[in-house]
């Protein structure tokens, strides 16, 4: 699409066809239909013939776009051939000038939710005006192999717009489409010939504009005629899709920040700016709520949860939840019939409507979800349906950070201060003594004294595997869509001999499924699908195998084809999965041979996580040891350590490339942090944290780099087969530029180091960094 422009006619941009605005294409559809069987139809054709044959200013180009306006109501007329009058107030439609940003015919609601006041196409704010651009440039290139050589390229569904709505505060998600009906293509001079490869190699490369440029030179193809673009409101997929990643995703309910962002997506759902999202986690065994880890607590019921007493009203409200299995719906909270500390609870934080609903996980209760506004009737028994929808992914997360915390404590439990290098124990020997002591002066309540370990430097590293989620479900969506295939192909051979309506019920539900999977995968597939073919599907084929003996060898292919254990169709996804972990073994593995090491130059702490990539602390300095001296030469040389092993990572991840069922790539972070710091360590979890409001910064900006961009381009800093180094002055880049130099001159490094200024995050600005490129 052309740039925005602030006059009323089409702007200029990249866009690289001649294209000019033109009614020449409707015309000559109404012309076509003056003889049509319908003779409403036909006496409207009829009528507008001779009008058009009256009014020469709509034959030919238009450049002059106030004529359209002056003669507004031919317009009208010509355009009922795609705006009919009965949707025309609820469509959200409107033409444009071939690929281009001006609308001169739409709907109102087009014009409210897409065009700017100049009738301009307002920006969308997920995508940038480049890569516009270049769909639309793709798109007419599409078309010119469709209307000049006869070829189709596949349908690949429409795009999503993200625009704001001013009305509410919020943003919305729009599928649009474009629709070339009206758009006539034609050739300047000589039509280039294409030969059966160069079209086979045009559509298997439809995201290369150059190769089509190449074979397709712009300059021999004019546009005459206008667009349809055509708006659907996909808002409530789109934030139901986002919300299942989201919440899938590793400690998203142990961070503040992360649950901000899935309470605006629920804002942008329920078209409520001021909605309020809690959750409260239930641990069954101890008939209690409990936080989420390192005391996180998302409820806005605080006082009511830490309130165990049975006879509160929020554990009444509980007990009534737990026995109904319904939400609770609260349209008014002052007039509402809830007991009356609850009622002045809730009052006293601001909420006047709520829904608060259970978080249920097979047959037990984890959790419990509120929602809550500011304005009597914001929330009703018709948002019931809604919450329904996103309930179960709640549960999920809830229930996963539940097992999260558990395998934590269990591990260290199992494996007492594993972390802790045995030059660290006297400090914490020490603490024990002063305990025991403090308890035998007859102090029965005392408590073990706080363990700190004033300035150390923290080194933090990361390995992580690149596009592992969208890997994750392009796995999943190729199990489904083969899975259903082979009940497809069991389903239609069936037919052949067995007249039973219900298997022409559920060829359609599965030929259903299969169309909108070979487009996207959207929440609740995975789940439902399966349950369908387990529930509904496969009892059906036992009884063809035993009834219709002609089927035995389609059904045996279809049961060939189905992993034994898991009872699904289990290759791909199988495939992916062992990729990962021969990823993530062979980084581990290489990082704690390493580590075993790096102890021996001076005792450390270091702490591993190990998920979808690897990542890493280590915290150096003189309060970590007992007798023995600390230099910052240990330090430097822990520094060069670690990009040494960094650089074997690469090179050992590259070099598995090949056997990975999956092709999977991994990149290279290290954060440069140049001033000490305290750690403590933290009794209810057994690890160490950062201490000390000053020193949280660093763990901010430790969780957020991983997905930095570069300044003005939009690139993610980390790429594959680069080592990128983040820090925040200039004198950490100094000393680590001088590392980088000598592990050049050994060969290790390609000898140019990018010098690179970093995106905003959130909360977190003027980050710089360095990227090199690793020899392998």
């Amino acid at each position: 699409m052309l740039p925005e422009t602030t006059v009323a006619r089409p702007a200029q941009s990249v866009f690289p066809f001649k294209s000019t605005l033109s009614l020449e294409p409707i015309i000559a559809y109404w012309k076509s239909r003056e003889d049509d069987p319908n003779p409403g139809v036909s006496l409207l054709a009829r009528s507008i013939g001779e009008r058009v044959a009256t009014e020469t200013w709509c034959r030919g180009p238009i450049t002059d776009m106030s004529v359209l306006e002056c003669n507004c109501d031919l317009v009208d007329t010509l355009m009922l051939a795609m705006f009919p009058p009965a949707s025309f107030r609820f469509d959200i439609s409107g033409a444009i000038a071939p690929f281009q940003r001006y609308s001169f015919y739409h709907t109102p609601r087009f014009a409210e939710v897409l065009l700017k006041a100049a009738k301009n196409i307002k920006q969308p704010l997920n995508i940038d005006a480049r890569t516009l651009d270049v769909h639309t440039a793709r798109m007419a290139y599409q078309l010119i192999l469709d209307k000049v050589y006869g070829v189709q390229m596949p349908h690949h569904g429409s795009i999503i717009f993200t625009v704001p709505d001013y009305s509410i505060g919020l943003y919305r998600h729009y599928g649009v489409e474009f629709d070339s009906t009206f758009l006539d293509v034609r050739v300047v001079g000589t039509r280039p010939e294409l030969t059966s490869e160069q079209i086979e190699l045009l559509t298997r490369n439809p995201h290369r504009v150059d190769l089509w440029q190449q074979l397709l030179p712009p300059d021999l193809f004019e546009l005459e005629g206008f667009n349809i673009l055509h708006l659907v409101d996909v808002t409530d997929q789109e934030i139901l899709s986002e919300l299942k990643y989201d919440l899938l995703e590793r400690d998203v309910l142990q961070a503040s920040d992360r649950l901000e962002q899935i309470q605006e997506k629920l804002r942008v759902l329920f078209k409520r700016p001021f909605l309020q999202l809690g959750i409260a986690a239930y641990d069954e065994k101890k008939r209690a709520f409990v936080d989420f880890g390192r005391k996180i607590n998302h409820s806005f019921l605080t006082k009511q949860l830490h309130s165990q007493d049975a006879g509160s009203g929020f554990r009444q409200i509980y007990s009534e939840l737990w026995q109904n299995r319904q939400p609770l719906v609260l349209e008014d909270v002052e007039t509402a019939a809830i007991p009356e500390d609850l009622r002045q609870q809730i009052l006293s934080i601001g909420i006047r409507s709520a829904i608060l609903a259970l978080l249920p996980y097979g047959d037990d209760t984890v959790g419990l979800l509120e929602l809550g506004s500011p304005n009597i009737g914001d929330l009703d028994e018709f948002d019931i349906e809604t919450v329904a929808q996103f309930v179960p992914l709640f549960a999920v997360a809830v229930k996963r950070n539940a097992e999260e915390i558990q395998t934590r404590v269990q591990s260290i439990i199992k494996e007492k201060f594993t972390a802790i290098h045995p030059s660290m124990e006297w400090r914490f020997t020490n603490a024990a003594e002063n305990l025991l002591q403090k308890q035998e002066d007859g102090n029965r309540n005392a408590e073990m004294e706080a363990i700190i370990f004033h300035d150390v430097y923290p080194l933090h590293g990361s390995c992580d595997i690149r596009g592992s989620s969208t890997a994750r479900n392009e796995a999943i969506q190729g199990d489904l869509i083969e899975h259903l295939t082979l009940a497809n192909k069991v389903l239609k051979k069936a037919s052949e001999f067995q007249a039973l309506p219900i298997l022409d019920e559920l060829k359609f539900y599965v030929n259903k499924n299969l169309r909108r999977l070979r487009q996207t995968l959207i929440s609740g597939d995975e789940v439902s699908i399966f349950e369908s073919l387990k529930t509904e599907v496969e009892p059906l084929f036992e009884y063809l195998g035993q009834n219709t003996p002609e089927l035995q060898p389609v059904i045996t292919q279809y049961w060939s084809n189905i992993d034994a254990e898991l009872g699904i169709l289990y290759k791909r996804r199988k495939a992916f999965e062992e990729s990962t972990t021969l990823l993530n073994d062979t980084v581990s593995d290489y990082l704690d041979e390493e580590e075993e090491k790096a102890q021996q130059m001076f005792p450390h702490y270091f702490q591993r996580f190990k998920t979808d990539g690897v990542e890493y602390n280590i915290y150096v300095g003189a309060s970590l040891v007992e007798h023995k001296p600390f230099d910052l030469v240990f330090l430097k040389n822990l520094r060069l350590w670690q990009l040494l092993t960094m650089i074997e990572i690469t090179r050992r991840t590259v070099a598995l490339k090949p056997q990975l069922p999956v092709p999977l790539e991994t990149t290279q972070l290290i954060l440069i942090h140049s001033q000490p710091l305290a750690i403590r360590f933290r009794q209810d979890e057994r690890q160490f944290d950062v201490d000390g409001a000053y020193n949280i910064r660093y763990e901010i900006i430790k969780k957020r780099i991983d997905k930095a961009t570069v300044q003005g381009t939009g690139e993610r800093l980390t790429q594959p087969g680069h080592i990128a180094l983040v820090y925040s002055q200039q004198r950490e880049a100094d000393e680590y530029l001088e590392y980088l130099d000598y592990l050049q001159d050994r060969g290790l490094l390609e000898p140019e180091i990018e010098e690179l200024e970093l995106e905003e995050l959130q909360g977190v600005k003027g980050l710089l960094a360095l990227r090199v490129k690793v020899k392998v």
